[in-house]
């Protein structure tokens, strides 16, 4: 495998990985701009945008843009993040030029058309009702909203209603102009790729983009908080987030191997305890996400309305006893969880270009595979220890609740049960 990184003079970054014996070629351009870089009266549109993507350009209308791609058998799509939105194809080798010219095409002269962007809307507030509807979606966005409240980075990604009704094309166009600049932009691409054709290619393709200057960002500050709705559903819908680690942070990992440990499969604490040994839940999980300037330790559980309380008792006292009772073999396994994870992921082309990109933006370079497992490996019990050491001593939890939740604990009782 080899990795290889250049910028254009315009501050435009692209990053390749050759994988031998591969045909086919993941690639595409990642934008530092999220849900968190769009102001109260955007929240959405940098969602919208990802939809508008595949409607049509100066070139190429939206029919035209699906025959190119899947004439070649490829598969063209986009994502929108928190932090990130990522326009992205697979195609097989000699289509990779091809792919590019598309995903260059759609970034950088879409049509915004009218008619395209009132299609657009009703398929995006039909997609926030469907999530409105799925309990196990919803209760993700609320927790988001009191983990970070009156923060972009609590709003939806999805954006509200009201506000996506009102998008036109100036506000499609505001965001990108002041949010893709080529110097927040990287081109990644992995499989069977040659990086100087790539670049070459970049240039034609991007060289002219003048730089640009992205609006600040506020730091984000976690707040916790309660957010509880009792409806009656069959299951009670319990999210519970502390702060954590950014993602530079010395803890980051340690946040990983914790909440693996935690929650990250069946072997772990909560799957065994709740589920296994008492039959309070059918799924619970933990897990620990990373952000640019912060972070969250995630517990999720869906159980019955008699249960609720006992479940929420027991995920607290979970953390508590592992701030002293974390073994070297729940820490040496959930480490072996994560390395697994990962070297298994990156037999995909396509979690490479991700994880290329995803490596150039936080740390300004591409991090081995063998530096991310020595991290991995360096995480000790004392360590993980620490991570819930810091949730007792410090405990101010995001609560959110759906379902038949009357008889669930308040956060600040989680709170008290942690710190007694």
């Amino acid at each position: 495998m080899t990795v290889r990184v250049d910028r254009l003079a315009n501050g435009m970054r692209v990053v390749t990985e050759r994988m031998p014996g591969y045909g086919s070629a993941s690639l595409g351009v990642w934008v530092a701009a999220g849900c968190r870089h769009e102001t109260p009266e955007q929240n959405g549109v940098a969602h919208f945008l990802e939809h508008m993507a595949f409607k049509g350009t100066a070139r190429r209308s939206a029919a035209d843009i699906a025959v190119e791609i899947e004439n070649v058998g490829g598969y063209l799509n986009a994502y929108t993040s928190r932090e990130t939105t990522a326009y992205y194809a697979r195609v097989l080798e000699e289509d990779v030029p091809l792919a590019l010219d598309l995903i260059a095409d759609i970034l950088r002269a879409p049509v915004f058309s009218a008619e395209e962007i009132a299609i657009e809307r009703s398929v995006i507030l039909q997609e926030i009702g469907q999530a409105l509807d799925t309990p196990d979606d919803v209760i993700f966005d609320w927790l988001q909203e009191v983990a970070y409240p009156d923060q972009p980075m609590g709003r939806p990604i999805l954006g509200d209603p009201a506000r996506v009704e009102a998008f036109a094309e100036a506000d499609l166009r505001a965001f990108v102009a002041g949010h893709y600049a080529p110097e927040r932009l990287i081109l990644s691409a992995a499989g069977a790729v040659d990086h100087d054709a790539v670049l070459r290619r970049a240039e034609d393709l991007f060289g002219d983009m003048a730089p640009g200057h992205a609006p600040a960002v506020a730091p984000a500050r976690f707040a916790g908080g309660e957010r509880r709705q009792v409806k009656k559903l069959e299951q009670a819908h319990i999210a519970l987030a502390f702060e954590g680690p950014a993602q530079t942070a010395p803890e980051a990992y340690a946040a990983q191997v914790f909440a693996t440990a935690l929650g990250g499969g069946m072997s772990s604490r909560l799957f065994q305890e709740a589920r296994e040994k008492r039959g309070l839940c059918y799924t619970i999980f933990a897990q620990a996400s990373a952000y640019c300037d912060t972070g969250c330790l995630t517990i999720y559980a869906g159980t019955g309305a008699k249960e609720v309380k006992g479940l929420a008792d027991l995920i607290a006292d979970e953390i508590r006893a592992a701030a002293s009772g974390l073994t070297d073999a729940e820490v040496a396994r959930a480490r072996a969880q994560l390395k697994a994870g990962m070297v298994m992921g990156l037999e995909s082309a396509s979690n490479r270009a991700e994880r290329l990109a995803r490596s150039l933006a936080i740390h300004g370079r591409v991090m081995t595979v063998e530096e991310t497992v020595g991290l991995i490996e360096a995480v000790d019990v004392a360590a993980a220890r620490a991570v819930a050491e810091r949730i007792c001593a410090r405990p101010k939890p995001a609560l959110a609740l759906y379902g038949p939740v009357a008889r669930a604990p308040e956060a600040a009782a989680v709170a008290a049960r942690l710190a007694a």
